[in-house]
Formats: structure tokens, C-alpha cells, sequence
């Protein structure tokens, strides 16, 4: 059970209109955001945040985020933001193989040498203790500019902060994305657990 409900999404005028953002990118207005406009002034900072990360700004790619995002959630232990980024993912073009295949990133073929580095960052950066080193950090540079580490530490970081809110939240999967977790994640052992409905 939640540890705070989600509010309707027209709660808020505001933050229900800046929240049609995640009808693309999702389908629907994720509960995290909804129990966010509780206080709705951190519910429109969280939307403008996640906009800026996720904005298409080069060559990191809508899909290419969704999957260093699901890298991060994966590596954090969140079930709810596994799902998220997964069906996002999918939504941007990542074909279920890859969305399979990220659990293996590192010995797929699936995934180009700066892919690999950029989710090996993601795996590390998300790690606690914080993991990225030296041999990390060189191999990002050798595939990235400054301005796309940039883009990429922000996804890790914007989940970071998803990561926490949702797991301390509980917060309940809404049935689109637990159907997503179902579809291409369980093979790999993930369910909603506590995220499920009450």
C-alpha cells in the first residue's frame, strides 16, 4: 500500500496540464507525479526537470535515456521506475531484445562500444557507494562528448531521485506499466512487489 495516495490528475489545473508531458512518453500521468502535487510547486519543478533531461539535444537518443534510465532503476532495486523506463523505452523504439538485453549489456551485441559505455556509467553512478572510477569514467570520455556526459549523468540523476520517491513512496504501478513489466521484464525476475495494488 502507498505510503501517500496519489491525488486525481485534474487536482491540480497546473501541474495536470504540464503533466500531459507523460501521455508521450508513457500513456498516462504517472502516480508519483499525481501523490507529487500534493505540493504541487515540487510536482512543476519535477516536470520541468525531467523535461530538460530528457529532451532530445544530439546523439543521446529518447531510447538511448530510457535505457541508461532503466539501467540506473535496475541498479537502485526500483521496481516501479524498471517498468516506467522499460515501456518508455519501448514507446521510443527500443525493440524488446534490447530492452531484454540491457540486464547483459556488457556481452551483447545489441549494443554499440558507446552504448556499453554509457551504461556502464549508469551502473555505476548509480551504485551506493557511488562506483564510477577512473577506468568508468575514461571509457565514457572515449565515446562522449562533455555536453552528452552531461545528458547522461542527468537521466542517472533524475532517477536517482525517482528511485527514492518511489520506493519510500510505494507508490502504486498504474496497470499500463505493470502490463509493460510484465511483457519485458519478468523474464528477467522483476514484479511490482511492493508496488502492486493494494
Amino acid at each position: 500500500m502507498a505510503l501517500v495516495e496519489p491525488l486525481p490528475a485534474n487536482a491540480d489545473a497546473e501541474v495536470a496540464e504540464l503533466a500531459r508531458f507523460f501521455n508521450e512518453t508513457l500513456g498516462f500521468p504517472p502516480n508519483s507525479v499525481l501523490t507529487m502535487q500534493r505540493r504541487p510547486e515540487i510536482a512543476k519543478a519535477f516536470i520541468a526537470l525531467n523535461k530538460a533531461v530528457m529532451a532530445n539535444a544530439g546523439r543521446v537518443t529518447s531510447e538511448q535515456k530510457r535505457l541508461i534510465g532503466l539501467v540506473a532503476s535496475q541498479t537502485a532495486g526500483c521496481r516501479y521506475c524498471q517498468a516506467h523506463t522499460a515501456r518508455a523505452a519501448e514507446r521510443y523504439g527500443a525493440s524488446h531484445d534490447r530492452i531484454a538485453e540491457v540486464w547483459n549489456y556488457e556481452r551483447s551485441d545489441l549494443f554499440t562500444p558507446a552504448e556499453k559505455a554509457a551504461l556502464a556509467f549508469a551502473q555505476a553512478a548509480a551504485s551506493t557507494p557511488n562506483a564510477v572510477d577512473h577506468h568508468v569514467a575514461a571509457s565514457l570520455k572515449a565515446y562522449w562528448t562533455d555536453e552528452e556526459i552531461v545528458e547522461i549523468l542527468g537521466v542517472v540523476a533524475l532517477f536517482g531521485y525517482l528511485n527514492r520517491w518511489n520506493d519510500s513512496m510505494a507508490t502504486t504501478i498504474e496497470p499500463g506499466a505493470a502490463e509493460s513489466g510484465g511483457k519485458l521484464l519478468a523474464a528477467r525476475g522483476w514484479a511490482p512487489g511492493k508496488h502492486g495494488a493494494a
